[in-house]
């Protein structure tokens, strides 16, 4: 077996590492949704052998041994290998101690017992538990086949036989013995029973229906299934999915359990009872992600709107179907059933009320809402708040924002507990450093989402600028209007106190001072330097340095020992003699080659020399 996952006294543990799939380019693939929504296939067309050239499988002999013709149930009965000629075969690599396994199994059992009425597929679980004790556990679970777990042979060599990199896994052979898919995880994830017989024509025949589907859109078609026909309220009531139609629904993808989740539906909460208090057709269905039933209903209990039921099969289809990537996401529906917007959150989250009823012209009028907030902007707009009108220095000093009005200013969120943002405070210390000594008029301030005042006093401690006071109230306010939803984060601001770019960090990290002032001019000139370089050799000799060879290096300002003129960006440079010249006076015909210092004589007209040979021109 693949011993991964298991560490005895003295080795490292290690993990499985996610399967490398082989993609079915017919099939369109779409993003990732946390832990719950994947997408990727890696189906073999129905011909002789799979697309990837494996062999026809003999069921019976892959799944036995020597000893052993039979697969086992939880309860000890054995079940001949031969019974499941003519069946399509699922072989689930899993185990108990892979926390994504645990999550899965329960949804293969859904899907198993959705088939067992068909009769024409069965799974075996191929344990990678490494005890017994493990193993019975865990299949108990199961109400398909097992191959013993005596039989570490057998689980070896199918592990081998699969190239399984991954758990959990599952391999889908049909009738024949041919491999129909190595991705049944993901199909099984998101199509569930739908899925059967799992093979890439099925999966490409959903995916069209999807496609007629949206070009079909309406309400009931996105929210009634073959099975229900209506939504739940709170105390279990069913509403008819008829008295939704001809509203402005919102489609809420929530998970109670996450954070970001529970802080937005208390947000949500307020926009709907204002909406609906102005007596608008407004309605909200909670399409919920929850895996148990109590948190589903404590969390659909603190809601005043409807809902698919637990575990409805539509949640997950629907997820698929407006390509879902992220939760919180709230998808607007209008009133003819067609798709307003994809996901509102972060316009009720900035707006509120103001963003209702969430159509394009709404969005646009916010768009110049925010334009004319911007060109208002001013640094004591962003950084004062009633009497916090200051920011702190080293041992608590205050300085008065309005010492700062003029200048260029970085706000750095960040925290100690955030290793990014330690590793990333040596950098911005050495630019910090530089502009300073080039620019008094710049400054740094330091927004903490620490935990306590000690871990923000040993943090701010390494830093050289200025920060808000820990706790101070004015870092929730700074953190909504620059969208700050990670950190490390950097934010400049111009000396108009007007927002120049929220990407700072990455300049900073990508050319240190030498992206002051954070302007597009300044990236502008960057960029064209690196295109002057282009061509010139990262290393030549020359006459007037004939003790080392030069290299092509960046620098600020320097004064070059050619011309005795200042330099700016580019010098050929030898560091260990603090010698510079100008990649001119370098370069310069007689001056100097890539090999040695000697004068050469200019070439004839019409000829080019590299210092090597001389080709015509």
């Amino acid at each position: 077996m693949i011993k991964v996952g298991i560490s005895t006294p003295g080795e490292a543990r290690t993990s499985y590492s996610t399967p490398t799939y082989k993609y079915d380019s017919s099939v369109p693939t779409e993003p990732q949704f946390l832990d719950f929504i994947f997408h990727s296939y890696s189906d073999c067309n129905r011909n002789m052998d799979c697309e990837d050239g494996s062999a026809v499988h003999d069921v019976v002999s892959v799944l036995s041994s020597p000893n052993r013709d039979y697969l086992i149930r939880n309860n000890g009965n054995q079940v001949k290998i031969t019974s499941l000629r003519g069946k399509k075969i699922g072989l689930y690599f899993s185990a108990s101690w892979c926390g994504p396994c645990r999550r899965f199994t329960p949804e293969l059992v859904e899907v198993y017992n959705g088939l067992s009425l068909k009769g024409d597929f069965e799974i075996t679980f191929v344990s990678a538990d490494e005890d017994d004790e493990m193993f019975k556990e865990y299949f108990s679970e199961m109400p398909w086949l097992a191959i013993p777990f005596s039989d570490s042979d057998t689980r070896d060599h199918l592990d081998e036989l699969f190239r399984v990199s991954g758990i959990p896994h599952i391999v889908i052979i049909g009738e024949n013995g041919k491999v129909l898919t190595d991705s049944g995880v993901e199909i099984i994830r998101e199509y569930g029973v739908e899925g059967f017989p799992f093979t890439s024509e099925r999966i490409k025949e959903l995916k069209e229906q999807e496609e007629v589907a949206k070009r079909e859109q309406s309400l009931r078609s996105i929210l009634v299934s073959d099975s229900r026909d209506f939504v739940i309220s709170a105390n279990g009531m069913k509403v008819p999915i008829s008295k939704l139609e001809g509203r402005l629904v919102g489609l809420y993808f929530s998970l109670s359990s996450y954070k970001l989740c529970v802080d937005f539906t208390s947000k949500l909460v307020d926009v709907y009872a204002k909406v609906k208090a102005m007596g608008e057709s407004f309605e909200i269905v909670l399409i919920s992600f929850d895996d148990d039933e109590e948190s589903f209903n404590e969390g659909l209990g603190s809601m005043p709107w409807f809902a698919l039921p637990f575990k409805d099969e539509s949640c997950r289809k629907l997820a698929r179907y407006f390509e879902l990537s992220t939760v919180p996401t709230l998808v607007m529906i209008g009133p003819d059933g067609k798709t307003l917007h994809s996901n509102v959150v972060e316009a009720i989250e900035e707006y509120g009320i103001q963003a209702y009823p969430f159509t394009p012209a709404k969005f646009a009028e916010l768009e110049e809402i925010e334009k004319a907030k911007q060109e208002a902007q001013t640094l004591e707009s962003i950084l004062v708040s009633g009497n916090r009108d200051y920011l702190i220095g080293k041992h608590g000093v205050k300085v008065p924002v309005s010492d700062l009005v003029g200048k260029n200013i970085l706000l750095y969120f960040s925290a100690q507990w955030c290793s990014p943002c330690r590793a990333f405070v040596p950098k911005l210390t050495d630019a910090y450093h530089k502009i300073k000594a080039k620019d008094s008029g710049f400054e740094v301030i330091f927004i903490s989402s620490d935990k306590d005042q000690t871990s923000f006093d040993d943090f701010f401690s390494e830093m050289p600028w200025l920060a808000l006071p820990f706790g101070d109230e004015r870092k929730e306010s700074l953190s909504k209007m620059f969208k700050v939803q990670g950190i490390p984060k950097v934010v400049a601001i111009g000396p108009t106190g007007r927002t120049i770019t929220t990407q700072a960090r990455d300049l900073v990290a990508d050319h240190g001072a030498d992206a002051y002032p954070f302007t597009d001019e300044r990236l502008q000139e960057i960029e064209a330097q690196y295109e002057m370089a282009k061509g010139w050799p990262d290393k030549l000799s020359h006459a007037l340095h004939e003790e080392h060879e030069l290299a092509l290096t960046q620098h600020q300002i320097y004064k070059c020992d050619g011309c005795d003129e200042e330099g700016h960006v580019w010098a050929f440079s030898c560091e260990e003699c603090d010698f510079d010249l100008h990649p001119k006076c370098a370069l310069e015909d007689g001056k100097g080659t890539e090999d040695d210092a000697m004068d050469e004589e200019k070439p004839e007209e019409g000829w080019i020399c590299d210092g090597k040979v001389c080709f015509k021109a």
